[in-house]
């Protein structure tokens, strides 16, 4: 699937278009009162610029066509502004009327957790959204405060501590969409990355239920070693994978990371070596995160990698 490129400028959804409409009304609006004071001030330096010799300029008190004027005209351009914004906020955030998000978006440090509700399922750093549909997102926070920003996709939307923000969305075409934290959160703040990967209706529910599927738990060979190690080495304690006695919640669900493009909210690309090389020493990629260094062999974490990797 094609990386689109990000760009406030390159909108993929109605919202992030009505964005940017406003943005170049406002925009317009600025050049022009620019130009305009620009002009005048120039036009005073060259007419009433010092001349040896000449009289002082003629000294006026009070003008009330002129303040009445520049009185009347900011008050004129503040109300395009302010129906203009008004008219954006309402599209781009309408009352939800009773709507249950499809998408609850948790951020955490540094990662983000991505629940279907009406599915029960889970994933994480990775968003899949239907193209052509319109989605509602609630956007929570598991910690301190975030920012969820997608700029093809719409508007930044803050995550604060209870309580939960709206976004609604409607991809215009297929692709993956990059995003990232937009509110500074701590020490890997910048390696928070997001992945909006926009499918197909068809495709997008073939997602979905492959997701529900529990895999398999191997039990023999150089993956059925890592699946033990995984289950008795701590791992459990923060993480997920259905079928197992992994239910942890403090780190993101395992459950079919081999699906997931990226590592550790995009951090590296998802893969056997580099899988291997994230369990061994998770500092090496992101330092300061949470995810601690069990001190495992490398082999020991290969076993680990090797199961994962089955996790489809």
């Amino acid at each position: 699937m094609i990386v689109q490129d990000t760009s406030v400028f390159a909108p993929d959804s109605p919202q992030a278009r009505a964005i940017e409409r406003l943005f170049y009304f406002d925009l317009a609006i600025a050049a022009v009162i620019f130009a305009a004071v620009a002009g005048l001030v120039i036009a005073a330096v060259v007419r009433f610029r010092y001349r040896p010799g000449a009289p002082l300029p003629r000294q006026d008190e009070g003008n009330p066509k002129l303040e009445t004027a520049w009185t009347i005209i900011p008050a004129l351009i503040l109300t395009a502004l302010f129906i203009g914004t008004w008219r954006t906020m309402v599209f781009v955030n309408p009352p939800l009327h009773g709507r249950k998000p499809g998408m609850v978006v948790t951020a955490h440090q540094w990662w983000w957790e991505f629940r279907y509700p009406h599915s029960g399922v889970v994933t994480a750093n990775e968003l899949h959204l239907p193209v052509r549909v319109t989605s509602l997102l609630e956007v929570r926070t598991a910690d301190v405060i975030h920012d969820f920003w997608v700029p093809d996709l719409g508007a930044k939307v803050d995550a604060i501590p209870n309580h939960p923000n709206y976004l609604w969305t409607k991809p215009s075409q297929t692709g993956i969409f990059l995003g990232t934290c937009a509110e500074f959160c701590g020490n890997e703040h910048a390696l928070m990355g997001i992945r909006v990967i926009v499918q197909e209706p068809a495709a997008f529910s073939a997602w979905i239920q492959s997701q529900l599927v529990v895999p398999a738990t191997p039990t023999n060979g150089v993956a059925g070693a890592g699946a033990k190690l995984f289950l008795t080495r701590t791992c459990e304690n923060c993480h997920t994978i259905a079928g197992t006695a992994a239910k942890g919640t403090f780190g993101p669900n395992l459950t079919h990371l081999a699906d997931r493009e990226t590592i550790g909210a995009g951090v590296i690309t998802n893969g056997l070596t580099n899988l291997t090389a994230w369990i061994h020493n998770p500092d090496r990629f992101k330092p300061g995160i949470y995810m601690p260094n069990l001190h495992l062999t490398e082999s020991e974490a290969h076993a680990i990698a090797v199961y994962l990797e089955g996790l489809r």
